[in-house]
């Protein structure tokens, strides 16, 4: 005789676990696309950190969330062909930022640079004294003698940029960016076993409904 719930249970769990999958996997990937992205470094400007041709993940964050020794990918109008570049965070809005050609200071204090490139703070450029309006901020590059960045527009309020046109971070760790591909992957192998299950209970809900075909009785002598 037939068995009506013969499959049941597998169908129940491929409608528990495909939504459930699909929520994974765009929340997964949508999360990731929504607050990171990539980019690929163009320019030496930021050697020996970063290196033309890597791949670096940039996280978006608002201008509250920049801090000082963040290597940032900025877009300023009017510079750098229109195009994003990565520098590095060395002075916010109101800091005095002071180099004699040697160290840096800001607001009195030694900047720690080991990421320069050879330790060049300053090749072919003059002091400057400058103070960082609000709202801005005074950008450098890691490889000073290779880097176009704020010394060269002291003219314009001091070199600085404004901190709206910052476009995200350099990310360095990447354990969310990890996190995210998790839930996406885990996401995608939830699906697949619900469907998987879902057509197992489907086949196994067919043969259960199948007639049995009729047995002839034993011959008698």
């Amino acid at each position: 005789m037939p068995q009506r719930g013969t499959g049941i249970g597998l169908r129940v769990a491929s409608w528990v676990l495909v939504p459930l999958g699909l929520v994974l996997m765009l929340g997964g990937i949508g999360y990731f696309f929504t607050h990171y992205q990539g980019v690929t470094v163009m320019s030496e400007a930021m050697e020996p950190t970063y290196r033309p041709g890597e791949r670096l993940i940039i996280e978006r964050i608002d201008a509250g969330e920049i801090r000082r020794g963040d290597v940032v990918l900025v877009h300023v109008p009017d510079r750098y062909q229109d195009r994003p570049v990565l520098q590095r965070v060395i002075g916010m809005g109101g800091d005095h930022v002071v180099c004699d050609g040697h160290r840096i200071t800001v607001n009195g204090k030694p900047v720690d640079e080991p990421y320069v490139m050879r330790g060049e703070v300053n090749p072919a450029n003059g002091p400057y004294d400058v103070q960082v309006p609000d709202g801005r901020l005074f950008l450098l590059g890691d490889h000073r003698g290779n880097s176009n960045d704020s010394r060269f527009f002291l003219y314009e309020q001091s070199g600085s940029v404004a901190a709206s046109g910052v476009l995200g971070r350099v990310q360095k760790s990447l354990t969310v960016p990890a996190v995210s591909v998790a839930l996406g992957v885990l996401g995608i192998v939830l699906t697949l076993v619900g469907i998987g299950l879902g057509i197992g209970g489907y086949v196994a809900g067919r043969r259960a409904r199948r007639p049995l075909a009729a047995v002839p009785p034993w011959p008698t002598a």
